[in-house]
């Protein structure tokens, strides 16, 4: 039996089902789970001093697409819209292999655990050159982050009416095929599991209609979970209505795209309408405001959104997008963009909090993350509000107000990810360094 103590933590939000907050506390943490939260607890094991911290369940990351950490900054795609970025990007992307993929989740799951991030999700949906989705789970098995990747897919290239060159999609067959491989060999559904497994086409303007449907009846006879991206902007609107002769939501009703077991990224547009369908029907969204600020894409109505019982988390999107991978940012920046909206009350900075993790957690139907529980996993982000972010603050809870933008100490599952502000399971700068060799290489 393992067994460690985190004591005298100035405050611990633990965000569970009454939302206690508790001063001046105690978290102990046995075999992977959090066994006690209380005062004055005692352990026989190792005892981490959490003085002048707060302490929050780990954040959870919706949407990310690893691979494009290769590709920050691009020149060409700093000004563009959606389309326009894609259609410069994907020759580069055509590019990656093995190496480009392993190397690329490795740096993205590392800065995402600086940031306080214990769970992730990664939706890779090409596969050039021998790429496999198994590059990315063993890199998120070295960085040792929860890690619930999906098999994206696109199959509809230019020659056919798609966006993406013909070099970058898969027949459809092949698709499927390797859609039963990877859950067979990685999916693991038990409580407390280190990796899942989802089935993700790229989105309703690179696969067809058929294999939208036949992904939801494969991932529906394997127990696994539905992603694509949807409703993103004014020209994923105007091309699905061209198209399919209907709004996003409607599209992904008739294809069998709603339900707990659907979770959609972004959803800028989502009407009143659709927003009602998600609502109704259990379907989750990956709010990415970074990402949807950074590509003109507009603001998603998320506090419509939850007011209305939608479940929303956040997801970071990716690094060409977004140019950064902290998702603590992410939930200020989320905050920020609903009171632009809303008004300076609209949403408060524990509310934002929540998104970024019990909300994540829910929409990825992880119960068992999220929130500081007994019985729930020792996934636990420890902040040091002495730092200069938080001094002179009269309520250093108030994290995205007033808070460090980088985590002192990340538990995932129990084991010690980052220790100072240092990532302990990986040679950082070794693959920072060869990162950037990569990258360069790509650049020439």
């Amino acid at each position: 039996m393992s067994e460690f103590l985190i004591c005298n933590a100035d405050t611990i939000l633990t965000i569970d089902d009454e939302r206690r907050e508790l001063e001046q506390a105690d978290l102990l943490i046995r075999d992977g789970q959090i066994a006690k939260i209380g005062h004055g607890l005692e352990t026989t094991g190792e005892v981490h001093d959490a003085t002048g911290c707060v302490v929050t369940p780990g954040l959870v990351n919706t949407h990310h697409h690893l691979y494009q950490t290769l590709t920050r900054a691009v020149p060409g795609c700093q000004d563009a819209l959606l389309f326009g970025w894609l259609k410069t990007l994907y020759p580069i992307w055509a590019r990656f292999g093995p190496e480009e993929m392993f190397t690329s989740a490795q740096i993205g799951l590392a800065e995402l655990a600086l940031s306080g991030c214990s769970l992730s999700s990664d939706h890779l949906y090409l596969y050039p050159n021998g790429s496999r989705l198994d590059d990315t789970i063993v890199a998120a098995a070295e960085v040792g982050i929860r890690f619930h990747p999906t098999r994206g897919a696109m199959s509809i290239g230019e020659s056919g009416g798609g966006l993406p060159p013909d070099d970058l999609v898969e027949p459809e067959s092949v698709i499927l095929e390797d859609m039963i491989r990877v859950v067979d060999a990685f999916h693991d559904p038990m409580e407390g599991a280190m990796c899942r497994v989802g089935l993700a086409p790229c989105s309703p303007f690179s696969v067809s209609q058929e294999l939208m449907q036949d992904t939801a009846l494969l991932a529906r006879d394997k127990g696994v979970m539905l992603h694509t991206h949807l409703a993103e902007n004014d020209e994923d609107i105007a091309y699905s209505q061209a198209q399919f002769g209907c709004r996003p939501g409607q599209y992904a009703e008739n294809l069998g795209w709603t339900g707990p077991d659907v979770w959609h990224a972004h959803c800028v547009k989502l009407n009143s309408v659709e927003i009602d369908l998600f609502s109704r029907t259990g379907t989750g969204v990956a709010h990415c405001p970074c990402s949807n600020c950074r590509l003109g894409s507009g603001i998603a109505p998320v506090q419509k959104m939850r007011d209305q019982g939608v479940n929303v988390g956040l997801g970071a999107d990716g690094s060409a997008s977004n140019d950064n991978g902290n998702l603590i940012l992410e939930a200020r920046q989320a905050m920020l963009m609903q009171r632009v909206v809303n008004g300076a009350d609209a949403m408060s900075s524990r509310e934002a909090l929540e998104i970024a993790t019990r909300g994540g957690a829910d929409v990825l139907n992880r119960p068992d993350c999220g929130r500081l529980m007994p019985g729930k996993r020792a996934d636990i982000a420890v902040w040091d509000t002495r730092s200069i972010e938080s001094a002179g603050s009269w309520d250093p809870a108030a994290l995205l107000l007033s808070g460090p933008m980088r985590v002192k100490h990340l538990f995932v599952e129990g084991r010690q990810i980052v220790r100072g502000g240092h990532v302990t399971t990986i040679d950082l700068p070794t693959a920072i360094e060869r990162q950037n060799q990569l990258a360069r290489a790509l650049r020439n």
